[in-house]
């Protein structure tokens, strides 16, 4: 991978490991290089300091550092500690096993485009309040295993959203955090310490998965309303409440409106 300059030739050793190249038939070409020779122009709008003062992770664009797949930027496994910067027209950012501690306001600032953040499996703990608000076409966002202990406010497009696997516990979720995301369909929240079921839940919910938490009662209009009597909940198909300290026993009349009997302990 060289650029080439007849008038001025730079040779710098640089640390690269590995760069992603997309070609115009969208196939990848991993190539591994110790030395690059670059023009002396073309290394000047890659990095405007000198080499000797720049980490290759800043000077680079993002979709060298990244693998960037028409809409589609994925980071996963590259060792990041901040959120790189987007192209304008990313509808899709993969940036899971890497090492980001936060998510600042401007992160995703202007990204118009975004409809699905996956950060899985980072080290995550504070996330700015003002994240992800105003990213209109948000649809999908995916947070597990990180150590995130308190939810910033979410859009209300999102249709699909997993903070499995973190720190919320007593008071890590708002009050009525999902009440206005009228299409939210899967809402997974397993392994939080969550001591209960964060109301009211949209009605197009379709999945509730709270597994493996500290939820010990269950109210009895918690899913259906108990002055209607005629009142069916058919979306949601799917509750898991196993792993919680609860008897589901106890309260059977708030499962009648539901066409399926959440999955949890009945003893």
């Amino acid at each position: 991978f060289i650029f080439y300059s007849e008038k001025h030739m730079l040779t710098a050793t640089v640390p690269l490991i590995s760069i992603s190249i997309i070609h115009k038939s969208n196939r990848l070409r991993y190539t591994t290089l110790k030395t690059f020779k670059f023009g002396r122009n073309i290394w000047n709008i890659i990095c405007s300091i000198s080499i000797a003062q720049c980490a290759i992770f800043q000077c680079l664009p993002t979709c060298l550092l990244c693998t960037c797949l028409g809409t589609t930027v994925y980071c996963d496994d590259h060792e990041l500690d901040a959120v790189p910067p987007l192209p304008k027209k990313t509808t899709h950012f993969y940036s899971r096993y890497n090492r980001i501690k936060k998510i600042n306001k401007n992160d995703f600032a202007n990204q118009n485009n975004l409809k699905r953040i996956d950060l899985t499996s980072n080290f995550i703990s504070e996330i700015d309040e003002d994240a992800f608000r105003e990213l209109p076409q948000l649809q999908e966002l995916v947070l597990r295993d990180n150590k995130i202990q308190q939810l910033p406010e979410l859009p209300p497009t999102l249709t699909f959203i997993d903070v499995s696997d973190n720190r919320l516990g007593r008071k890590g979720i708002k009050e009525e955090a999902f009440k206005d995301m009228v299409d939210l369909h899967h809402l997974y929240i397993t392994d939080n310490n969550l001591d209960h079921i964060p109301l009211p839940l949209p009605e197009s919910l379709q999945a509730l998965h709270l597994q493996n938490n500290n939820i010990q009662e269950m109210h009895e209009d918690t899913f259906c309303k108990m002055k209607d009597v005629a009142y069916a909940r058919r979306a949601l198909e799917d509750i898991r409440l196993d792993g919680n300290p609860i008897n589901l026993s106890k309260t059977p009349s708030a499962y009648m409106c539901l066409p399926r009997l959440p999955i949890g302990s009945l003893i």
